[in-house]
């Protein structure tokens, strides 16, 4: 089940994102619903990061962003897996990029709780995690982007009141 519509975000709001969560060599990078790989290549090519690795569930958008490596050569750094974003075995990577809806973030917020390793940073073009407290936001534009460390996101934000 697709978690937001298709939207690429534009290569200045990745710069800003990879920037913010400061990806380098010893970074992993995730981007659960990838689209069409540009966070992926910016995070290895710009960024140098060690690795990347996109879920992607739509069949078209997946394609693309196979070819985009390939076109590049870039498949021994970048794996993007052709599977839903909640079957994603994100323990270990240390920044995980998110561009999906509130809802999507909001049903995601338990496995990243769960699964994510302390120390992962987590960053998200324009819309929240629900019940996690940013350590650091940015308006960057017409956009916002959040950054997220576990487990200091939902260990310290404030608790909801019935």
């Amino acid at each position: 089940m697709s978690c937001a519509p298709y939207v690429s975000s534009d290569p200045e709001v990745v710069r800003r994102m990879l920037e913010i969560a400061n990806v380098g060599a010893d970074d992993l990078v995730y981007d659960l619903g990838c689209g069409d790989a540009r966070i992926l290549v910016a995070s290895v090519k710009d960024f140098k990061a060690g690795g990347a690795v996109g879920y992607e569930i739509k069949d078209d958008v997946y394609a693309t962003a196979l070819s985009a490596i390939e076109k590049l050569n870039l498949q021994d750094r970048i794996k993007v897996v052709h599977e839903d974003l909640f079957n994603a075995d994100i323990s270990k990577a240390t920044v995980i990029t998110l561009y999906l809806t509130h809802s999507a973030n909001e049903r995601l917020r338990g496995k990243l709780e769960k699964e994510a390793r302390s120390g992962t940073r987590i960053v998200s073009h324009d819309f929240k995690v629900p019940e996690w407290e940013p350590s650091f936001r940015e308006e960057f534009g017409t956009h916002t982007i959040y950054l997220y460390q576990i487990p200091d996101a939902f260990t310290r934000a404030p608790k909801q009141t019935q």
